[in-house]
This record gives structure tokens, sequence and C-alpha cells, in this order.
């Protein structure tokens, strides 16, 4: 029975509690491992992240934290990483790598905001071309480690986040298949370690975990490794359906 969980945002971002709620409620869940994670920074967007007058508060709360709880539970702070961050990770006790975000023409299109704008960045930036938009996604995922080395990547395949129906894209496609393949390999040169994240199916948006099985079984092939995630952003979600997905953890 997996007892961790690494991958939760706080209200110091975009999520619900507290981070001691969020230790409490793992302590609860008896969970023996817990890292804390905040988003980086991206001036860009500053709707969802961390504002950077609140990075050291943010950092000596997880301390305060992991030394009143020391007993029971272990506790790491950690960042969530994007491509476009900017923020010093050095000051972390791990760095999760993700990509919310492609850059077209000059400007920063939010790939999971909503399907609405899903559908108007592939209308309006790439004349309808879904692929095109997929191929700009992975190429951007699969240059991930060119300014940091994550410890492990997050959520691979957040693109399909709205495609719970295929009604997007057919992700059978090869042109979808040979760009996620391209970012792996790629991504593989520095990082063997993704997550298996939950999220999505916690907020109802999809019926599996990131990434896909057809993406666990291709990076495995390759010597890859994988950890549990429930990317939570309140302590409803945490270490969510870890039972059911344990499985993929196998060699």
């Amino acid at each position: 029975m997996i007892k961790y969980d690494f991958h939760l945002h706080t209200d110091f971002c975009d999520g619900a509690n507290t981070p001691e709620e969020m230790v409490k409620q793992a302590i609860e869940q008896n969970l023996e491992s817990l890292g804390i994670t905040c988003h980086a920074y991206t001036p860009f967007d500053p709707r969802y992240c961390i504002k950077p007058e609140k990075i050291q508060l943010f950092i000596n709360e997880v301390a305060r934290l992991k030394e009143e709880y020391k007993d029971k539970i272990n506790i790491s702070c950690g960042v969530e990483y994007d491509i476009y961050s900017e923020i010093d990770v050095t000051k972390f006790d791990y760095v999760i790598g993700s990509v919310h975000y492609v850059k077209k023409d000059g400007e920063y299109f939010e790939i999971d905001e909503s399907k609405l704008d899903f559908i108007t960045i592939v209308k309006e930036k790439y004349n309808g071309d879904v692929y095109a938009l997929i191929e700009d996604y992975y190429d951007t995922v699969g240059k991930l480690c060119l300014n940091i080395t994550p410890t492990f990547i997050a959520h691979l395949d957040l693109i399909s986040k709205f495609n719970k129906d295929g009604d997007l894209f057919d992700e059978n496609n090869d042109r979808y298949v040979n760009a996620w393949k391209k970012a792996v390999d790629t991504l593989m040169e520095h990082v063997t370690v993704f997550e298996i994240n939950t999220g999505a199916m916690s907020r109802g948006y999809q019926d599996r975990p990131y990434p896909s099985e057809s993406q666990i079984a291709y990076i495995k092939s390759k010597g890859g490794s994988f950890i549990l995630s429930s990317d939570a952003h309140s302590i409803y979600n945490l270490a969510y359906k870890f039972n059911e997905f344990e499985k993929y953890l196998d060699k």
C-alpha cells in the first residue's frame, strides 16, 4: 500500500487548504511521507502560482511543519516548475517538472484551462490543426530539462485533459504518438522518473490517470519508473485512488 504523496498544492498557490491542514489529513490517512509543493511563479500568468514575496514564507512554513510533526510523518518541500517558470529551485528539496503552456507567436497559451479555450487555441492559432498544437506541446515537454533537472516529470499527457471522450483528437494518431515518444526519449536522457497522476480523475475530467497506459508501457520499456501522485488541491483528494494504480509501479 502506497504511503506517500509528493504532489499537492495549498493555499500558497491555487490549493484550497493550508499546508498544515494537508499534513493533518495525510496523518489521518496514515501516510508516512508527504511532499508539500507550490506552483513556481510564471510572470505572464500569476493567477495560479505562488507570488515571489511568498516563496520564503512557504519554505519556512513547511520547515516548521517538518519539525512539529516529525514524529508522525516525513515532510518535504517541493516546487512544481513549469518550463516557463522563474524561480530558484535550489531552495527546495525536490523539483517536479511540468508544462502547462505552449508559446505561439510570442504569446503563452494555457492548454489545461478549459475545453473551450483548447478548441479556441486550435482554431485561432493553429488553423484548426490540433496535431500541430500537440506537437508544439510535446516539443516543449521534451525541453523541460534544458534549464533544470527535475526529480520527476508531472502529468506527461496533460494535453489530453479534456479529451476524455476522444472528441478533440485521436490518441492513436501517428502524429500524436510520434510527438509524445520523441518527448519521452529526450526527457529520459536526463530524468527517468515519471508520475502517475490521479488529479484529473479526482476533479472529474478523466477516467484514467496521466499518463496513458500506452505511455506507461513505453516508458517502462525504456527503463523508466514511476511514483504515484494525487496533484491534490484540497484535503479531499490526497492520495486519490492510489490503491487502484499501484499495479503500474511494478517493473
